[in-house]
């Protein structure tokens, strides 16, 4: 991942949809997550401990104890639905879209979708009678803790910030842990790929596995501050040439970076990565796509500055083969499977549930 922060372009995020948000984080099925090997199994669980701790347990104005739904006859309140609106809400992120009739429908019956699924669920680890020893649970936390590199201490704090006591988070994470196990036997044990699947996954999105040409580069930077006067964009460029002078008669590049460089990357020697073309600002990448390899630009003005360039490699773009990213096919189809085959699982709790709708007076 390049570490410059002067040099690249900015684009918009795509933001999930608030039912994909759902499905992923607060039902907390990994259905759509294969589950292969311990190390997954791990990855998992640290996801949904994790989740626990973002997204916080929102209180309701006021409590509200009408019934909105019956599943199998166990009921779904006002107050759930109310809370499971509140976290879809606050975990969007562009809550001011949320604002219009058509949405608040949508988000109620994303919440609402929400809440029966994880009723299924539940219902269903109980009758399997699916079980998570308090070992495991604190096994989970402490993987939680190390990844993370925090004491149970701020482990603690952070959860007290949200409103959450460690004994409701362990609780959480026991059930979130329980369903990850319901899912991991309900659908994982019904999913095969076969060595035929996965050539034929791979000859058809071969284009997914090509690797990008890139250049492998270091900068030194002079920031120009919008609000500098000409006696100092001057002085700046007075300085950018005699760092140039000293690169090109052969100075040790990474020191002088280390040195001058206004750039979080002079910490290490101007180090940038492996940068791709179309991420670049357009002076730095077109400076950048006529050096060659071990060669030092001349002086590059772009909107963020000066910028001295020696480009350490370039790495010419090729197909991978079939062999080197097997293991990445079988992944991707394996996950395809899942969410397939997850879909059909779900599917066939609710045309076996009750689900009554209760008509609010």
């Amino acid at each position: 991942m390049p570490k410059g922060l002067q040099l690249f372009r900015i684009s918009s995020n795509q933001r999930q949809s608030g039912r994909q948000s759902v499905l992923l984080c607060l039902l907390s099925y990994p259905g759509q997550v294969a589950i292969r090997s311990e190390i997954t199994m791990k990855k998992i669980i640290l996801l949904l401990a994790a989740l626990i701790v973002l997204f916080p347990v929102v209180a309701a104005a006021e409590i509200v104890s009408g019934i909105t739904v019956l599943v199998n006859d166990e009921p779904i309140t006002t107050y759930d639905l109310a809370n499971e609106q509140e976290a879809l809400k606050s975990g969007s992120g562009d809550t001011a879209a949320l604002d219009t009739p058509a949405a608040k429908e949508q988000l109620r019956q994303a919440a609402l979708d929400s809440l029966i699924n994880k009723k299924l669920i539940e219902q269903k680890v109980k009758e399997l009678d699916i079980k998570v020893s308090d070992e495991e649970v604190n096994q989970a936390i402490e993987d939680v803790k190390k990844t993370n590199n925090i004491t149970e201490e701020r482990l603690r704090a952070a959860l007290a910030a949200r409103g959450i006591s460690f004994d409701e988070y362990k609780v959480q994470l026991k059930s979130q842990l329980e369903r990850l196990r319901l899912i991991s036997l309900e659908v994982r044990s019904k999913i095969q790929v076969s060595e035929k699947e996965l050539q034929e996954y791979y000859a058809v999105h071969a284009g997914n596995y090509q690797v990008d040409e890139a250049f492998h580069a270091r900068q030194i930077f002079f920031s120009i501050p919008a609000s500098a006067s000409e006696s100092q964009q001057k002085k700046i460029m007075e300085k950018a040439e005699k760092v140039l002078r000293e690169a090109k008669a052969g100075a040790d590049f990474a020191e002088l970076a280390k040195k001058y460089s206004d750039d979080p990357s002079g910490k290490e020697g101007g180090d940038l990565g492996f940068l791709k073309t179309g991420e670049l600002l357009p002076a730095f990448e077109k400076a950048l796509t006529t050096m060659k390899a071990g060669e030092v630009s001349g002086l590059v003005r772009t909107t963020a500055g000066i910028h001295i360039i020696k480009l350490v490699e370039f790495r010419e773009g090729k197909k991978q083969s079939f062999d080197s990213v097997k293991r990445e096919v079988e992944d991707q189809l394996y996950k395809q499977k899942s969410e397939e085959r997850f879909s059909q699982w779900l599917e066939g709790l609710h045309k076996n549930a009750a689900i009554e709708m209760i008509e609010q007076k």
